[in-house]
């Protein structure tokens, strides 16, 4: 399988920190984010892994030239910011048609992609995607899920203010090429995944339970909390 890492985004609200280095690099122990993305990536089997870019681009170019795995690495550069679904539909030629891992690399993650992959595989006939869940301390500040018995989203909750439960999108993906024609062939081309994409297919996608570590990287408070409690 290959791999989609979203690594495009400003880090505005991670400033003072990504003033001059863009998110997707900032230091978590001692080691770039990206490289804790890329090691878990290629050391669980995953093929390739396209990697967009856009603020600060020349830095995140500069990190994969001099990375081990560069010649397994592709650059999607994006002049105007697509949003998450408009990478992956720019991303076509690279899916070819297989499914796909969809990564928001400025998130904090620790879990087995093979199990990710192998519960995809064992999802019900009619989902097309996987989304990975975790419980946040915070529910305000995500999109929390609710589920059926068998594990399928029912209903979506993008940051509101009285959250059902603390069970939420870690914006990691599986998706299947069926999605990606579907999304292709919508009259409004979608830009954003949590607003265009999931709310239209609630009964199709089903659900991973990453109860190992997770947290969005996205705030300075975060950012700090991240450092304190990961270990490689």
């Amino acid at each position: 399988m290959k791999a989609i890492l979203l690594a495009a985004g400003l880090g505005t609200r991670l400033r003072p920190l990504t003033d001059h280095t863009p998110k997707c690099l900032v230091s978590i122990g001692g080691k770039p984010l990206m490289s804790i993305w890329l090691d878990l990536l290629f050391s669980s089997g995953i093929e390739k892994v396209l990697i967009n870019t856009h603020y600060l681009s020349e830095a995140v170019e500069d990190f994969i030239s001099s990375s081990p795995y560069k010649d397994r690495i592709e650059i999607l550069h994006e002049p105007i910011l697509l949003g998450t679904a408009g990478t992956l539909l720019a991303a076509k030629y690279f899916i070819n048609n297989e499914p796909i891992l969809l990564i928001h690399a400025d998130n904090l993650s620790r879990f087995s992609p093979i199990e990710f992959i192998r519960s995809h595989e064992l999802r019900p006939p009619s989902c097309n995607m996987t989304m990975m869940l975790f419980k946040t301390d915070d529910p305000k500040s995500c999109g929390i899920v609710e589920i059926d018995r068998f594990g399928v989203v029912n209903k979506f909750h993008e940051k509101i203010s009285a959250p059902p439960s603390n069970l939420a999108n870690a914006a990691i993906y599986i998706i299947e090429p069926d999605l990606v024609k579907l999304m292709a062939s919508m009259k409004t081309r979608p830009t954003d995944f949590s607003n265009d994409v999931i709310p239209n297919n609630l009964g199709k996608i089903f659900t991973f339970l990453n109860s190992d570590y997770h947290r969005d990287i996205g705030t300075l408070e975060s950012f700090y909390l991240a450092n304190k409690e990961y270990v490689d």
